[in-house]
């Protein structure tokens, strides 16, 4: 029987954990993350299938260190799988797989090769991503491809949704290259770096609405973080604001000297500064949701400055 030692987190690990045992994967460790309690837990648990399968699982600070090589050396794994493990595995790790180290990444690779790709995917206004399983090499999202499968990215999609898609395309593409890898005769394609780029990580504050770009490229930001991620802020008249959903109405090249939120007719719009308009769909002014009644309520009739 094939034996696996699985590095896993969030919805893509407990799908891909599920895939593995669906076909008969001996999964002897599950090495997974202890929940941070500042950050909102919204996903899946790999840890809780973990237990649910009997799977021995451990959440090492560094699962690098000597004793944790051992401990999976001891183990003589087949393969190893990263499915949305937030570590870097050193090639010291990697080279225990007799047949391979394999990740999950939430693109179509070369493109978007690093941290969220998901997010960064929506930012930059594509149309379309995926989920990508390929061999692991020193350099980050690297390696040969196995497979991929690609997913739209809808107009108005939100990081969220995207995720659910990414999640189900990752689960398809694991579930039809694992026959190949266990045969041995699974492709491997090399990638061309200079076709993509590595992306970094972001932080809540990457959130702030720049007004001096266009309509499209405010309404992407703010579909990209989107709760459950932080969301997009600014601020209107003076008062801290999260925008949480947009929709485009206009997309125009024609700048204005300052960006401004109105009520047009029973619609809130915002007039970017960079060019074109969005109607605000869900508003937060100072922590609290806003209403179109309670905005007027608070600060007047407007139109109100957006942004400092």
């Amino acid at each position: 029987m094939t034996r696996a030692v699985v590095f896993a987190y969030h919805n893509v690990g407990v799908r891909c954990l599920k895939v593995l045992l669906a076909q008969g994967i001996n999964v002897a460790l599950v090495v997974t993350h202890t929940d941070n309690p500042n950050e909102p837990i919204w996903f899946d648990s790999v840890a809780a299938t973990a237990v649910d399968y009997g799977i021995p699982m451990i959440s090492p600070e560094n699962p690098n260190i000597p004793e944790e090589l051992r401990r999976i050396r001891e183990l003589a794994p087949d393969f190893l799988f990263s499915f949305y493990y937030r570590q870097i595995l050193t090639p010291e790790l990697l080279a225990i797989a007799s047949r391979g180290a394999l990740n999950m990444h939430g693109s179509l690779l070369p493109k978007y090769r690093g941290r969220v790709p998901i997010n960064w995917a929506i930012i930059r206004g594509e149309t379309e991503t995926g989920a990508t399983l390929h061999y692991m090499e020193a350099k980050p999202d690297a390696g040969d491809i196995v497979a991929q499968t690609a997913v739209p990215i809808l107009p108005d999609d939100t990081a969220r949704e995207v995720l659910d898609k990414v999640t189900v395309a990752a689960e398809i593409t694991l579930h039809q290259a694992l026959p190949a890898l266990i045969a041995g005769d699974a492709p491997r394609i090399a990638q061309n770096l200079r076709q993509g780029s590595y992306f970094s990580g972001r932080k809540p504050e990457d959130g702030r609405i720049d007004w001096t770009v266009s309509a499209v490229g405010v309404h992407n930001l703010v579909r990209a973080v989107a709760p459950p991620y932080p969301g997009a802020f600014t601020t209107v008249d003076g008062q801290p604001a999260r925008i949480l959903r947009t929709r485009l109405i206009e997309a125009s090249a024609i700048r204005i000297p300052e960006p401004f939120l109105e009520l047009v007719g029973a619609r809130l719009v915002a007039r970017c500064a960079g060019g074109g308009a969005l109607q605000v769909l869900a508003l937060e002014l100072a922590g609290e949701p806003a209403t179109t009644v309670s905005l007027v309520e608070r600060l007047g009739p407007g139109p109100w400055r957006l942004g400092a």
